[in-house]
Formats: C-alpha cells, structure tokens, sequence
C-alpha cells in the first residue's frame, strides 16, 4: 500500500539562555526527513536588528524563513521594541490567510528578554529566561534549567551543554552546534 502523506521534517533543538546580563542562543544542525538525516550543518539562528537581538526557528525552513522576514519588518516598523513586534507578528500569523499555514516557531533573544512566538498567536517569555523550541527542546530545557540553578556557568555554556545534553538524547537533534551571543 502506498502512503502520499507528506514526509514529516523534524529537526531543531533551539536554546536561549538570559544570564547575568547577557544572552546566548543555539541550536543543532541536523535536518531530517522521515526517517534519514540530510543535512548535519543547517544554520537555524540568525542576528537581528544590527545584532541586538538573535533569533532560532524550528519547524519547516522556508517558513521560518519567512516569518524571520517579516518580524524583520515588524521591528523596523515598532522602533525596534522587541515586545512589540513580537505581539504584532503573532496575531498576523493567527490572522492572516496565507501566514497561518506556515509551521514553524520563533524564539528571539535580547540581553534583556527571551521570547517564543508561535503560529497559535502565543508570544511566551517565560520566567527563568530560558526559550527552547523544536524537537529536543524538553530535553534541552531541563539540562539549562538545572546548570543555571546549580552551576555559575555562563549563559554560553549553559546554551552549549544543554544542546549537547538533547544531542545525546533526541534523534533529531545532533552535536553540530552553532552559538551566537549577545
């Protein structure tokens, strides 16, 4: 019997970590489809608004491409406040025809605020500073959560040891880590 359902992507583990005034945000660099990894070095993160703020998406890359795009433009347009543009964008992407159809989930980072945008209209900054989205993001968020409580590691690190911690656990996050930080 064949199948013609759409061959899942799964992929992702984004971490950010706030910490003693700074940010650090990674992920992995594994890509997947169905069952076969293709790809080890995806770049998942990128820097926004001359490098004040970094952002990492999970879920289907042309989306998340897009929707960096346009809190891109949400920024420019709300002076830069990163609260803001985020609101705006998510309930654009509750709203609007074509931009709810996309799957994919933002976390943003700034030395002063993490956030999870999602395509639900929910814009998350949760209490201890962490933002974690994708498929080892459980995993990696209770490593962060234990060496932030119990360790003086910084943010970097915590965001590096975390990810390796979901890499030894979840298929669909590997060891190849791309960090920025602010």
């Amino acid at each position: 019997m064949e199948s013609h359902e759409k061959p899942v992507i799964r992929s992702t583990t984004v971490l950010g970590v706030l910490k003693n005034g700074k940010a650090a945000l990674g992920s992995d660099g594994q890509m997947t489809l169905g069952n076969t990894v293709i790809k080890q070095s995806t770049k998942k993160i990128r820097r926004l608004r001359n490098a004040e703020l970094i952002s990492g998406f999970a879920g289907a890359t042309a989306d998340a491409v897009t929707l960096l795009d346009r809190f891109e433009e949400k920024l420019q347009a709300c002076g830069g406040k990163l609260e803001r543009a985020a609101v705006d964008l998510a309930r654009d992407w509750r709203t609007d025809k074509y931009l709810r159809r996309l799957e994919a989930m933002l976390a943003v980072v700034s030395t002063e605020k993490a956030l999870i945008i999602s395509g639900t209209g929910d814009v998350i900054e949760p209490e201890d500073g962490i933002v974690a989205i994708g498929s080892g993001s459980m995993f990696a968020l209770a490593a962060a959560r234990s060496l932030l409580k119990h360790t003086e590691l910084e943010a970097s690190e915590i965001v590096r040891e975390s990810l390796n911690v979901a890499a030894d656990i979840c298929i669909y996050t590997n060891a190849h880590i791309v960090l920025e930080e602010l």
